[in-house]
């Protein structure tokens, strides 16, 4: 197999907002020695569809109109990007607000829903209130390749382009496209590792980046929620840099997601499709 060497182009968008940290003092336990250091921050993000309030989210203040695009498309609330009409931001300092217009018929579904949800950077399922919206039934993506291995070479090393908040201060995931000729096209950065993968699909979206062929790829754990916003975003491969849930990889083979842990030290594993599934 000729595959091309995968290359890195240039970040995309990448430098964060001035107020995606600050410098804060510290000091030791005895008090006799006093530093400064710079820290991520984080701001509540009230939500609101059509008039109507629908979550309140911890997110790093970057990105936010990927964000709500991403979050609106991977949360379920829209189906395509088209059913946003409009978008605005507002507030300042730790408070955010987003006025989100949505077709009728989204808002209609998202009604139905009864859902509230109370979000925080740490949990993807917060305010669910049925055992079927946590589990919900999605399409069957239609199977691709595995992405050549030495598009993997290298790649945590590779990605460090696309995470500059994370080598200022620390503290936040990342989520990286590489597309369809193995280049590292876009990332994005928050302390949530759910909301870094809704920027990254909110970004795909609103520069108009095709998708087909190309693998998203996120520094974080791998769970189920995760795994369900790649599939409504209808991306085909997932690279994590850490280990997959158990359920992660059952809901990756049912819906033909390629899903790859990338080890720190050790070659990449295929959880799905699974090996028995392999001519």
């Amino acid at each position: 197999m000729n595959a091309k060497r995968p290359t890195c182009a240039a970040p995309a968008l990448e430098t964060p907002a001035p107020d995606a940290s600050q410098t804060y003092s510290f000091c030791d336990l005895q008090y006799t020695e006093s530093a400064s250091t710079a820290l991520a921050e984080e701001v509540a993000l009230a939500i609101a569809y059509n008039g109507i309030s629908q979550a309140v989210m911890l997110v790093t203040p970057t990105d936010l109109e990927d964000f709500i695009v991403g979050f609106s498309l991977g949360s379920g609330i829209i189906e395509e990007a088209s059913d946003i009409y409009d978008l605005q931001l507002s507030g300042s300092g730790s408070a955010q607000y987003a006025q989100v217009t949505i077709a009728n018929r989204a808002f209609w579904n998202l009604k139905q829903q009864r859902r509230q949800l109370a979000g925080t950077s740490g949990c993807g399922l917060c305010g669910v209130e049925a055992v079927e919206q946590a589990l919900p039934d999605l399409k069957v993506l239609p199977g691709a390749p595995l992405p050549p291995a030495e598009w993997l070479d290298g790649l945590r090393q590779r990605i460090g382009a696309f995470q500059p908040l994370g080598q200022h201060c620390g503290a936040v995931h990342a989520a990286v496209f590489m597309n369809a000729d193995g280049e590292l096209l876009l990332g994005r950065e928050d302390i949530g590792r759910h909301n870094a993968l809704d920027k990254l699909i909110g970004g795909l979206i609103r520069q108009n980046i095709p998708t087909t062929g190309g693998l998203a790829i996120v520094t974080s754990r791998c769970s189920l929620e995760l795994i369900q916003k790649v599939l409504r975003a209808g991306i085909q491969t997932l690279v994590s840099l850490s280990s997959p849930t158990g359920l992660a990889v059952q809901w990756a083979r049912r819906h033909n997601l390629n899903l790859i842990h990338l080890p720190q030290k050790n070659a990449p594993r295929v959880y799905s499709p699974a090996l028995e599934n392999q001519a």
